[in-house]
């Protein structure tokens, strides 16, 4: 873990937000109705020194930092924060003081006879054509109404679709009468219409789901479509519901906006190593002193790491503490080659997994995490700036062996104990990987393979993988609620089992990101069955994430966290 987190400094140094989330974003056709020519998905915008993007809904956007920038369905969007600006279509928005040149807002031809932009520009249609200042603006025939709106020239064609003026050239996009981003729960058919994160237009047409209106996926029966989390759900008509991923496959779910509250008790955890200088009982006290209950450490079979844990759990049993012990075994053997084959891997994790549960069950420990950031190790994940939404992130090749030192070390622990729980550790956002392995399928795809079944879904999340509640998909797409997601999709309770900001940062920003991260899980821990959240660490040696060394605190860190867990009971 201690390199995990150097690298996870390595990368903060080396580019924030850019390195777990990719620039770009989906491409889209703007060509087709109307006859417009579609701006390239590699254009610019009129927005200075920021790169373009276009979306599956044809906006072209802007972002100075990677980042897809909320739309506004059909304007252009500058910003230089990654977050919704106004629009900087070719026709110019215009400031404050020059609105009063352009048109009403609104204005349409028909019935207008002409459109006037804030740069004083006089729009017109002949013969189903657009023209600006008497001059063709691009290559368009066949319109039927051109429309003056949030500062943007629209065309829409006699096949309905919408194209807004880049500046040059036009590009698909929704009617932007339409308005933005589609409120958080919000359901066809009470709703004649869902708009998404990226401006696309989600429909139902005869129980199946469409997105600017063509064929998402496999869908029949639909009885509703709901936008929520930031994510699109359907129920068919028998009551089951699905969400949509990133590759518009839709997955068997339950329906995410059903509350569930976690079993309290443990919801308080910190992180530690078996080889710290503390005692077991010098342990105990620190955990008491800081109002914690659960306490993460990691060991495997050999005898001493496991010893040091049998210690601990001997202690903590004493004490009524909750030990969270983390199989950490990785996907290679003691020569550090990657295991021959699943059987091989499997049966080195059986092995593992036993062995610690059979040395611990006698203290009274129920709670196992089978592997660490497997699915990040280098063999697994082709892309380390992939945030892992979609199953093609990872090694086709070398799942297989991944996926069986998990189910080894699974079964291997409930083999020395039924009754124990067992969680998958997950990063960033790779619920491409969790849905895969749940799902008993390859990254290509393939299907009926073993799947992975666990007990507890377990996390990490750090400041620069993004906010847990509206984390950023593949190609730094919009974010959604990944809690809410995995509550939904596998049914179990969710584990934080680390969290902090980067090494990086000062004492006084770490205090305050844990007094306002903290809140926002304690705040879901009673509607997106968050058990436990795990702070890493306890002593790091030094000031880049531990809130103790050696025994002294670290101030401004420790009373935050502290202070946090007096105020706010595991009730």
């Amino acid at each position: 873990m201690v390199k995990r987190r150097q690298f996870l400094g390595l990368l903060t140094a080396l580019g924030g937000a850019h390195v777990l989330s990719a620039c770009g974003g989906g491409g889209g056709s703007g060509g087709g109705e109307g006859g417009a020519t579609s701006v390239s998905a590699n254009s610019t915008t009129g927005t200075t020194g920021m790169s373009a993007t276009t979306t599956s809904a044809g906006v072209t956007a802007a972002a100075g930092n990677g980042k897809t920038p909320a739309s506004t369905n059909g304007a252009t969007v500058g910003s230089s924060n990654g977050k919704g600006a106004a629009s900087s279509s070719g026709t110019s928005t215009g400031s404050s003081s020059d609105t009063s040149t352009g048109s009403p807002n609104g204005t349409a031809i028909p019935p207008a006879a002409s459109i006037t932009d804030n740069q004083a520009a006089v729009w017109t249609l002949v013969n189903g054509s657009v023209y600006r200042n008497g001059v063709a603006a691009g290559n368009t025939y066949n319109v039927t109404l051109l429309l003056w709106y949030g500062g943007g020239i629209y065309h829409q064609g006699t096949g309905g679709q919408f194209y807004g003026w880049s500046g040059s050239t036009w590009f698909a996009c929704n009617d932007p009468r339409l308005g933005g981003t589609s409120a958080d729960g919000t359901a066809i058919p009470a709703s004649p219409y869902i708009i998404d994160k990226v401006g696309a237009l989600w429909t139902v047409a005869n129980g199946v789901v469409l997105r600017n209106n063509a064929v998402v996926g496999a869908t029949s029966n639909v009885s509703m479509l709901l936008w929520y989390g930031g994510k699109l759900w359907y129920r068919s008509t028998d009551g089951q519901f699905h969400v949509c991923s990133d590759l518009d496959q839709w997955m068997p779910c339950s329906d995410p906006r059903i509350a569930v509250a976690a079993t309290s008790g443990t919801f308080h955890g910190i992180n530690g190593h078996y080889d710290y200088r503390y005692t077991p009982a010098q342990i105990v006290t620190i955990m008491r002193n800081m109002g914690c209950s659960t306490y993460r450490v990691g060991c495997i079979d050999d005898p001493v790491s496991l010893g040091a844990v049998v210690s601990l759990a001997q202690a903590f049993q004493a004490a009524g503490l909750t030990l969270f012990v983390l199989v950490n075994l990785g996907i290679r053997d003691s020569n550090g080659l990657l295991f021959a084959s699943e059987s091989v891997a499997y049966s080195r994790g059986y092995s593992c997994g036993a062995t610690v549960a059979r040395a611990l069950a006698p203290y009274g420990v129920v709670m196992y995490e089978c592997g660490n950031e497997l699915t990040r190790d280098g063999a697994m994940i082709l892309d380390s700036t992939n945030a892992g939404t979609k199953a093609v992130d990872f090694s086709n090749v070398n799942w297989p062996i991944m996926r069986g030192v998990m189910r080894g070390m699974i079964d291997g622990v409930k083999s020395a104990q039924s009754s124990a729980k067992c969680g998958v550790n997950f990063c960033v956002a790779d619920i491409g990987a969790a849905d895969a392995l749940w799902d008993g399928k390859q990254p290509d795809g393939t299907s009926g393979h073993p799947v992975v079944r666990w007990d507890l879904t377990t996390w990490h999340n750090y400041e620069v993988y993004g906010d847990i509640f509206d984390i950023g998909s593949d190609g730094s797409g919009p974010g959604f609620d990944l809690p809410t997601y995995c509550k939904a999709r596998y049914g179990v309770p969710f584990l934080l089992t680390e969290w902090n900001t980067g090494p990086e940062k000062s004492l006084s920003y770490r205090a305050d990101y844990i007094t306002s991260r903290y809140a926002t899980y304690y705040q879901a821990r009673k509607t997106k069955n968050i058990q436990s959240v795990m702070y890493y660490v306890l002593d790091s040696g030094d000031t880049t994430y531990g809130l103790m060394i050696d025994g002294a605190t670290v101030n401004l860190p420790y009373n935050a966290f502290v202070g946090f867990v007096a105020g706010h009971p595991d009730s």
